[in-house]
């Protein structure tokens, strides 16, 4: 029985990263011979195993054949005599097909450690293509690893082109596509996940309400980039900058799916797209299984990120506290706060508007305080009761943000 390190520790060992996951690769052994030496078998569909102590991932190496479209009939080998050389073939891209033994030794068939001083992202070979999660994947790596001037060869973008073509990614699961997306909008670019995905032609597949946003017209005035499809991937960005949650990236990123629908007759105009962008952002999460947290933050900022821009000039007392109550602030200050970010993210992401000072964040931010330092106690002593202390208990936080708006 030998062991290897496998897979993405190795490559972030040598790319300079530090991981904590680790998963391991078994050679020469059997189920029952692991499962001998205290190993606890998890795997459902081959064996894989955590380490009785570690709790670290090892698993059999094995092959596997599809046999069939998407994940409906794929084979599976992890006989003993499986080699580290047939398993590491089964991987996606080269980089993540390098091993290391119990010495240090790189076993690298596949000439990873080549593709990762060269920043190329290569497919292992042809069987790449027996995974529609692999041009995810894909994807993910390229907004990962695009600080360090990664990109994907010619001959893996013609693979995930074929993909799509035939039909493969229409066999994703929704689990999967939303575990590859979040991964990539926990990255430093994930805008890039997204561009990718465009480029092979898989983000009208996976994500059409996206996709339909480029080449959307927009006012220029505005806009300078006028494309409804660059100005979501510039906010993305944006987001990246100003928040790590995930969930903000991911409320930037839907802001606007409205506007992929606006009726051809008014563009560049787009009036009322905040209320189409809320009602597309409840499909899209439902389709894809969203978790809740993503979802509601996303909904809001899709319906009222055009309040934001007004807050200052234009948006009534009144308005600002129905906007309020509307994100639950008083009670979810933390989702007001990543409100905030996501619509700051929309501001910004325009040619030229990057670094300017938007008044509408410390803005809201202040309307938030004064309406919160109103005391409903004050109200109740002051002998209001039943209906009447919400009535009063409005009036007061109407009229502090009308002082504010006033000073």
């Amino acid at each position: 029985m030998q062991v290897y390190l496998v897979g993405g520790a190795v490559r972030d060992k040598l790319l300079g990263i530090t991981t904590d996951e680790k998963d391991w690769v078994v050679v020469g052994s059997t189920a029952q011979e692991l499962l001998d030496l205290g190993y606890i078998q998890v795997g459902k569909n081959f064996p894989v195993f955590l380490h009785p102590e570690t709790r670290e991932e090892y698993a059999l190496a094995r092959t596997e054949k599809n046999t069939g479209p998407g994940y409906g009939g794929f084979q599976f080998d992890f006989n003993s005599s499986v080699t580290l050389e047939e398993d590491l073939k089964r991987r996606d891209l080269t980089i993540n097909a390098i091993a290391e033994d119990a010495n240090g030794n790189l076993i690298d068939p596949y000439n990873g450690l080549k593709d990762l001083r060269q920043g190329k992202l290569q497919a292992v070979s042809s069987s790449f293509t027996e995974d529609p999660v692999r041009v995810l994947r894909t994807a993910k790596f390229a907004a990962r690893f695009h600080t360090q001037g990664f990109d994907i060869t010619p001959d893996t973008q013609k693979l995930m082109w074929q993909m799509v073509v035939a039909g493969e990614l229409d066999h994703l699961v929704p689990e999967r596509v939303w575990q590859e997306t979040l991964g990539a909008l926990g990255t430093g670019n994930p805008q890039r996940y997204f561009e990718v995905l465009r480029s092979c032609g898989a983000l009208k597949v996976v994500f059409p309400e996206i996709d339909r946003l480029f080449g959307i017209p927009q006012p220029l005035k505005h806009h300078p980039e006028k494309d409804v499809g660059i100005h979501t991937m510039l906010t993305l960005q944006q987001a990246a900058k100003l928040s790590s949650k995930p969930e903000v990236r991911f409320a930037a990123l839907l802001h606007d799916l409205g506007k992929g629908t606006t009726k051809g007759e008014i563009l560049p105009a787009h009036h009322g797209h905040e209320e189409r962008s809320a009602g597309l952002v409840q499909k899209m999460c439902l389709r894809l299984k969203v978790p809740d947290k993503f979802k509601k933050l996303a909904f809001l900022v899709a319906k009222y990120h055009g309040h934001f821009g007004k807050v200052v000039d234009e948006l009534r007392p009144e308005k600002i506290l129905e906007v309020l109550r509307a994100l639950d602030a008083f009670r979810r200050p933390d989702r007001f706060e990543n409100f905030l970010l996501a619509c700051e993210a929309d501001q910004r992401g325009r040619p030229g508007y990057e670094n300017k000072k938007y008044l509408q964040t410390n803005f809201f931010r202040k309307a938030y305080a004064k309406v919160n330092a109103v005391d409903v106690q004050a109200v109740i002593s002051a002998g209001f009761k039943g209906e009447s202390i919400k009535i009063e208990l409005d009036k007061r936080r109407i009229a502090a943000i009308a002082k504010l708006k006033s000073e």
